[in-house]
């Protein structure tokens, strides 16, 4: 009896147990069934508030390219015309096999395996974006890209890019695999006006898209991650190393098996003489810009702009007889330049000195080191983080750490102020600042300041070793010059069709934020001036309030100046496209020599553009940036502006060789 009360007491412990799990796994399924109904349920509310204006949209759906884009200066005039290469719309059977290839290699290899997204090329993309703590790679299907060049704007906002997927899936449905990628490369936008491959074809080969060869059909493929940056006729050795990318992209695809590789023959542009065709650069960075706005056009568009013609032409003048003048004998062959307002508004951009030879834009693509014209960014670092203009620092040999510049001309001078430092640009100084503040800081000041480029993290980079594209640096100088405001270059003003709709038109409203102390930025400002009137930057001096900065970069292979008047922001650019050294060629020499000239053409411009500079009100913070926007602000400081410590540095002047 006892054995059975214990075998029955052991089989109702077994039966409790098995009823407890299936009761747990039961309320467990019944959890995950609720939470999983309340999120299908908040799945489909949001898709159905994203998806609202999805009928509307597709509506405005057109598979064809634009025709035909104007774009004016700031008067009304016609800068350039867009619209002329236009080639035929070619069906998928049309379109050659190894271009097809190239694009599914480089873009999209399981495009014919997805519903329109692709979650393993997302995760994949997130994956490397988070190992390389940088934007590497994006995610998206060539269906979607198609989506959002067919119906939306490149506006980075959550809601465009559900909108997107959303579309992507509908034109799943709709079309066929086929149909979306003859629809894509129908209407891409493959650089020099050109949409659609068969107007790149042309363009670029000079025949039509169906007699493409494999190795020309892998260049006109790697024209869609970056169309100026790789175009093969203003960077064909960019377009060869982009090529080959896609080649082995192909390989690694499986998509050639043998194949000869052939080389490619490159239609060149017709030389043209010097001359005002160098608005074009001005045109190509609006054209650039347009994608970003609007989407890819589908429609005749008139496009205002900022460029003032009288600036822009005047500017280009003097940059290409500069080179023509001085270049064969100080050893350099191209130069450029941007004039820019306080506000952000860009009225002139010369990319190089003929556009008919080269249209590779070196003011807004080339990544050139600005020497010592970054050395401001590392002063408003120390400024800002309790330095001031009267701070002792020593000016001697670098012995410790690894990183160990010299001073230009071998000459160090002891106990010197941040002021005549910055002044004479003494190296050491720059350096021993960023060690002071750290590095780290000093990247964060050039980032509020708009630099966007990627910054090696090292000392060398306080004298200006990364390569900074031209348009960020005046984009720096216009934060200093407004005394610590942010200011995004802008040359866009109005976008209208051609019935005269507004489809797009500029506001500055929420465009300029203090990201930096005025104070400090004020204290630099008086530094900088300095450099103009009494430093290494004397050859820029105009007669009337001027700040800046020269620049040399290692064995002189660029020679920059950039400043601020109390109107406008220029830079000057002066080296060789195949980075070669000058003839010990500085910033302080031809730079600022153009630089002073460019701004005296501006300041006499007879139609000044009506984006004037920002607006400030007359009391509080905005009027003080008023009066610092409209005199020299030398006259404003008379304590760092008299006594023992002004009449010292200007009397120990001539005991300094000039650095760059």
């Amino acid at each position: 009896m006892v054995t059975k009360t214990k075998s029955k007491k052991k089989q109702n412990k077994k039966t409790k147990s098995k009823t407890k799990k299936s009761s747990l796994l039961r309320r467990l399924f019944k959890a995950c069934f609720v939470l999983g109904l309340w999120c299908a349920i908040a799945l489909g509310l949001t898709l159905a508030w994203f998806g609202k204006d999805l009928p509307n949209i597709t509506r405005k759906a057109t598979f064809e390219r634009r025709t035909a884009i104007t774009v004016l200066a700031n008067d009304g005039s016609v800068i350039a015309r867009y619209g002329d290469h236009k080639g035929d719309n070619l069906t998928i059977d049309e379109i050659p096999i190894d271009l097809v290839n190239a694009l599914l290699a480089i873009e999209d290899r399981r495009f014919y395996y997805h519903f329109g997204l692709d979650p393993l090329g997302i995760a994949r993309a997130m994956f490397i974006n988070a190992k390389s703590k940088r934007y590497v790679q994006g995610g998206s299907t060539i269906t979607q890209q198609l989506a959002k060049n067919l119906f939306l704007t490149k506006e980075r906002k959550l809601s465009r890019k559900i909108q997107e997927a959303m579309l992507a899936i509908w034109l799943e449905y709709e079309l066929s695999k086929d149909e979306i990628i003859a629809a894509y490369l129908n209407r891409v936008y493959l650089g020099s006006g050109a949409y659609g491959v068969d107007a790149a074809s042309r363009v670029y080969f000079d025949k039509s898209a169906i007699d493409l060869t494999l190795r020309e059909s892998a260049l006109i493929a790697g024209l869609l991650k970056a169309p100026s940056k790789y175009s093969p006729r203003s960077n064909p050795a960019a377009a060869e190393a982009r090529t080959d990318v896609v080649m082995n992209s192909m390989r690694d695809a499986g998509f050639l098996k043998g194949q000869k590789i052939e080389t490619i023959h490159i239609v060149k542009p017709a030389k043209k003489p010097i001359g005002n065709n160098t608005n074009r650069y001005f045109s190509d960075w609006i054209m650039e810009e347009i994608s970003n706005i609007i989407g890819v056009p589908d429609k005749d568009l008139i496009i205002e702009t900022t460029m003032d013609p009288q600036i822009q032409s005047s500017t280009a003048k003097i940059i290409a007889e500069t080179i023509r003048s001085k270049g064969d004998g100080s050893g350099f062959s191209q130069g450029a330049s941007i004039v820019m307002r306080s506000d952000g508004s860009v009225l002139a951009i010369v990319g190089g000195k003929n556009y008919g030879r080269s249209q590779f834009n070196r003011a807004t693509k080339a990544l050139r080191p600005p020497g010592s014209s970054f050395k401001p960014i590392v002063y408003l670092t120390a400024l800002n983080n309790g330095w001031h203009p009267e701070s002792l620092i020593m000016d001697e040999p670098i012995t410790q750490g690894r990183y160990k510049p010299k001073n230009f001309g071998g000459k160090y001078h002891g106990e010197i102020t941040l002021y005549e430092a910055l002044t004479w640009s003494i190296n050491t100084v720059s350096v021993n600042l960023a060690k002071d503040v750290g590095i780290g800081e000093v990247l964060s000041t050039a980032r509020l300041l708009g630099i966007k480029a990627d910054l090696e993290p090292d000392l060398s980079l306080a004298l200006g070793s990364s390569g900074i594209p031209m348009i960020e640096m005046v984009s720096a100088y216009a934060s200093i010059a407004t005394g610590g405001l942010s200011v995004e270059p802008f040359g866009i003003v109005r976008i209208k069709d051609k019935e005269g709709k507004i489809l797009y038109e500029y506001s500055s409203k929420g465009q300029h934020t203090q990201v930096i102390s005025s104070y400090s930025v004020a204290e630099l400002k008086e530094m900088m001036n300095s450099v103009v009137v009494n430093g290494t930057g004397q050859a820029a001096n105009p007669g009337f309030f001027a700040a800046g900065k020269t620049g040399t970069s290692q064995e002189y292979r660029d020679a920059w100046f950039t400043g601020f008047s109390n109107q406008y922001i220029a830079s000057v650019w002066y080296g060789n496209d195949d980075n070669s050294a000058t003839k010990r060629l500085t910033g302080g020499s031809f730079p600022a020599q153009s630089w002073r000239k460019i701004i005296h053409a501006a300041h006499s411009d007879p139609s000044p553009s009506r984006y004037a500079h920002i607006k400030s009100k007359e009391s509080g913070f905005e009027g003080f940036l008023a009066r610092l926007l409209q005199r020299d602000f030398l006259d404003e400081r008379p304590e760092l502006s008299s006594g023992s410590y002004k009449e010292n540095r200007h009397n120990s002047k001539s005991s300094y060789r000039l650095n760059d």
